[in-house]
């Protein structure tokens, strides 16, 4: 199981630490780095800063939404970087949910997500192996457009710059059950939001068997203390946002996943405090439980125990979310 570092996307200005956790995880052996983006900082610009002052480790987007970009303009994103950084790029995609995507981007969000996600992978990949123009005559991408409000003039195009990599690897967020398993056969892995390292087959209704090289890559909320339930508190305040904050009440994937998780009417009271402007309790109302079993809190020894759980299971790869550069050296000592 390799080690990634998840940096995630900014709060209110870049983070002075990105830089220098970046380069420890690096210099610690990490294989990867990787950004994200809400509505706010964008995944590819702090990735290309990273990759500047980095030589080694793989840059990964966790993820780039596909609402912000044309598939053909995330293609043109991960082609540039995959030259400037050396072929370190890993392509990590995500569709959001509809308020970030009708509130934020101000397009509709697709009423066939599964068709969306997989005419946007086939685009970028067309884009990537550069073999012929793109075309595709698509439900939600066209190539050439042939909308009736266009001009009947696109020409199908290859792009000008030649790939460094043909087969930069793609993966997909995805939470609910059709979507994971549409994953399994169009791209090259998996970013799964919440990890529970006992009950995956459960949850996620996973075959016995996963493609070839497939990538399993979680993030983990990590943190080298002695008193959980404090160290617990970031991971209840970031469950609190994206169940009660990243989704509206009616359809919230998150809220959605931790109710398959055993977690229902939790979830529902979380979504039903934040609405309410009762953010602090919302975070409180996130179960202990529920927030331990997604994360690596405690003092070295629980946290050594703990990893064993995650090595056993399909994981490749272990994306930490830390600020913490001696949380960060653990991880790399229980895990050489």
């Amino acid at each position: 199981m390799r080690l990634g570092l998840a940096l995630g996307y900014w709060g209110r200005g870049p983070s002075p630490a990105h830089l220098d956790l970046a380069r420890e995880a690096e210099r610690l052996g990490y294989d990867s780095v990787w950004t994200a983006e809400a509505w706010g900082s964008d995944a590819f610009t702090a990735l290309t800063w990273i990759a500047a002052h980095t030589s080694r480790v793989r840059l990964g987007t966790a993820v780039a939404q596909m609402a912000a970009r044309a598939p053909t303009t995330t293609a043109m994103h991960a082609l540039t970087l995959d030259h400037l950084s050396g072929g370190r790029v890993l392509l990590g995609l995500g569709l959001s949910g509809p308020q970030v995507v009708e509130g934020w981007y101000g397009r509709p969000f697709p009423r066939s997500p599964l068709t969306a996600t997989r005419e946007y992978v086939d685009v970028v990949r067309q884009v990537l192996r550069r073999e012929a123009p793109v075309r595709l005559d698509g439900r939600h991408h066209s190539h050439p457009y042939t909308g009736a409000d266009g001009t009947g003039l696109g020409k199908a195009l290859k792009p000008i710059t030649h790939p460094l990599r043909s087969d930069v690897p793609v993966l997909l967020g995805a939470e609910g059950p059709r979507n994971i398993a549409q994953t399994l056969t169009i791209a090259d892995g998996w970013l799964p939001l919440y990890w529970t390292p006992d009950r995956w087959a459960e949850v996620y209704a996973l075959p016995e068997r996963l493609p070839e090289g497939f990538l399993v890559a979680p993030m983990v909320r990590a943190q080298v203390c002695q008193d959980v339930a404090a160290g617990l508190l970031p991971v209840k305040a970031m469950l609190g946002f994206y169940i009660g904050g990243m989704g509206h009440t009616s359809r919230n994937f998150h809220a959605d996943l931790m109710g398959r998780m055993g977690y229902g009417k939790e979830a529902g009271r979380v979504q039903e405090l934040f609405a309410a402007g009762r953010r602090e309790e919302a975070v409180l109302a996130v179960p202990d439980a529920f927030a331990d079993e997604i994360s690596l809190v405690g003092p070295r020894e629980r946290i050594a125990g703990r990893l064993e759980a995650w090595r056993r299971g399909p994981v490749t790869d272990l994306l930490v979310t830390s600020p913490d550069p001696a949380t960060l050296r653990l991880l790399a000592e229980l895990n050489s």
